[in-house]
C-alpha cells in the first residue's frame, strides 16, 4: 500500500469516529489538524477536540487510534492532542455545516 493510499485508509477510519454530542464525523468537523505517513507505515495525527473541558477527552483519540491501528499494515499509531490553534466552527467543512445548519 502506498503511503497515499493508506492516507486515504486513515481518513475513511476517522470518518467512522465521532463525538457523542455531534452527528458528524471527527474529520469532517476539522477535529483533525495533520496526518503524516512515516516509514514503515507509522502514522502520526495532530488533532483537537471542540473545547479543552470536552467531556469525551479521554475517548476520541483512543477510539482514533484503535481504528487506525485495525487497518491492515499499520505499524505503529501516535494520537497528539492539541489546542493551538484553539477550535472553532470555521474549521468544519461545508458537509459538516450543512449537517449542523451552519448554512
Amino acid at each position: 500500500m502506498s503511503e497515499s493510499e493508506l492516507k486515504e485508509e486513515v481518513i475513511k477510519a476517522l470518518k467512522d469516529v465521532y463525538d457523542p454530542e455531534i452527528p458528524v464525523d471527527v474529520y469532517e468537523l476539522g477535529l483533525i489538524y495533520e496526518i503524516k505517513i512515516f516509514p514503515i507505515n507509522n502514522v502520526y495525527i495532530l488533532m483537537t477536540l471542540t473545547s479543552p473541558s470536552c467531556p469525551s477527552a479521554g475517548t476520541i483519540p483512543a477510539e482514533i487510534e484503535a481504528k487506525v491501528r485495525a487497518i491492515e499494515g499499520v505499524n505503529d499509531v501516535s494520537v497528539e492532542l492539541t489546542f493551538d490553534p484553539p477550535y472553532s466552527t470555521e474549521m468544519m467543512s461545508e458537509v459538516a455545516k450543512l449537517e449542523l445548519g451552519f448554512m
